[in-house]
């Protein structure tokens, strides 16, 4: 039997600071990394789609792995990275190379996108990469992204496997299939919510922890947000969670991660708000709204 989830808490997926030449910021992003991690995160995310791993070189991706991994290391936390693609054998070589490195704790990666394997085809899928890609794997449901619904029986019979440790629930909402997925996860498969405007419900309704990107800032208090349901102090909690979904709404005005970007610039965090194409810079008015909601004092961990 799997112990119980290692992976509980709050887990920050960075965004990739750029410079206005849209240069890599490895500077600001090992700053980033460090803050998120002083705040009370339990680990990081590297190469989510909040850092725009998709537009990043092989040559960007490895420098942005070592220095979330560097972090990881001085703080004791785990890192998990983010592998994605739709061929099974190059997933299971890229999971393959990234356990050989030993830097990471998990990989983050979704169902099969764009090709919608239906649900059979997915469990195969994660089949073969929790047997052959050397290293604990937790699920990304992203339906909206990928095209593919998974029931909970298809959920749960991912987490019956013993390389998969979890799954990143970012559905959409909160449905029948979440209801039951909480109501008995495997043992040692950690439910984590994905979709930040409902983390707070998420989380008191059972999940272990979150993958927040809009924990980029003010992450002490997502943190907190969670330990709170954790500890069972059901008010302070659902006060904190209305705050902290209006602010998530906010950041999610435009495409991930253009608002936060533009929020993280306007604190003097990153050199720039850029982004690669084919995202574009979210509108002033957009950031100025979610920096509102941003400067916000911090509860616990950095000062504000």
């Amino acid at each position: 039997m799997k112990p119980n989830p290692i992976f509980e808490g709050l887990y920050v997926p960075l965004v990739t600071p750029f410079t206005d030449d849209l240069s890599l910021a490895p500077d600001a992003l090992a700053r980033l990394a460090d803050e998120a991690l002083s705040a009370g995160a339990s680990g990081l995310v590297a190469l989510g789609t909040t850092a725009e791993s998709a537009s990043l070189t092989a040559e960007e991706k490895q420098t942005v792995v070592r220095i979330c991994s560097a972090a990881c290391r001085a703080h004791g936390a785990p890192l998990i990275v983010g592998v994605g693609t739709n061929d099974t054998a190059t997933a299971v070589e890229s999971l393959r190379e990234l356990a050989a490195t030993g830097v990471a704790a998990a990989a983050l990666v979704p169902a099969p996108p764009y090709v919608r394997p239906g649900e059979a085809g997915t469990l195969a899928h994660f089949t073969a990469l929790a047997e052959h890609g050397g290293m604990p794997l937790i699920v990304y449901d992203i339906p909206y992204r990928t095209g593919q619904t998974l029931s909970a029986g298809t959920i749960a019979a991912l987490g019956r496997l013993p390389g998969i440790v979890g799954i990143k629930h970012a559905t959409g909402g909160i449905d029948a299939t979440t209801v039951e997925l909480l109501d008995s996860p495997a043992p040692g498969f950690a439910v984590l919510g994905g979709d930040d405007v409902v983390l707070s419900p998420l989380v008191a309704a059972g999940a272990h922890g979150g993958i927040v990107a809009s924990a980029n800032v003010r992450t002490a208090d997502y943190a907190e947000l969670i330990s709170l349901w954790h500890r069972g102090s059901a008010g302070p909690a659902r006060r904190l969670g209305a705050e902290l979904a209006r602010l998530s709404a906010a950041l999610f005005a435009e495409p991930n991660p253009t608002v936060i970007k533009g929020v993280l610039h306007a604190q003097g965090r990153i050199p720039s708000p850029a982004v690669r194409l084919p995202l574009l810079a979210a509108a002033p008015g957009s950031v100025r709204r979610a920096a509102l909601l941003a400067d916000s004092r911090e509860r616990v961990g950095a000062p504000a």
